[in-house]
């Protein structure tokens, strides 16, 4: 695994009209160094409208997220629109296309992830999960949507939860942000 995912864990979850996207805090510097454990890794953009989450390079992650904002507003907050846009900014651009992050977006209809090599995917099952302890976050949500009756929010939270307690880059302090 590159090592441009350690240090964070994103998972979201899409149930009964509502999309919750979960980060923990961590960041990770170098190979075993915590050097944070409070950080923000989910947040509102346009009026609050979209939500996202990123993985990767710290400061690769704000500076896609900041471009990601920059089409939501030429869009007029169409996510899809504003998704590909970036999509095809991040292929076409040389700065862009050196960025190592990976985001996860989310408004009341739509979910998205957008990989570090310029795909937009539309994830199964309403489920989608990136960074260090994304495999983890992913199973734990997919047995929770599959088996409980627990909220979107619930099961993102818990699915975090479970992979705090699996991958080392991954903690307990937890996001939580619901469209």
């Amino acid at each position: 695994m590159s090592s441009m995912f350690k240090g964070t864990t994103i998972c979201a979850v899409k149930r009964d009209g509502h999309i919750a996207i979960a980060g923990d805090g961590q960041v990770t510097m170098g190979e075993n160094t915590i050097f944070k454990t409070g950080a923000r890794k989910v947040r509102r953009l346009y009026h609050g409208e979209v939500v996202v989450g990123f993985a990767g390079s710290v400061a690769d992650a704000f500076a896609l997220c900041e471009k990601f904002e920059e089409k939501l507003q030429s869009c007029g907050g169409n996510l899809e629109k504003a998704a590909v846009m970036l999509a095809q900014t991040w292929r076409g651009e040389q700065a862009v296309r050196q960025l190592e992050s990976m985001m996860i977006v989310a408004n009341k209809e739509s979910l998205l992830v957008l990989s570090g090599t310029g795909e937009v995917i539309d994830p199964d099952h309403g489920i989608a999960a990136i960074g260090s302890g994304g495999n983890y976050a992913l199973a734990a949500a997919q047995a929770l949507l599959l088996n409980t009756d627990l909220s979107a929010a619930e099961i993102a939270r818990k699915a975090l939860e479970i992979a705090s307690g699996i991958c080392v880059y991954t903690n307990d302090h937890i996001t939580v942000e619901e469209v």
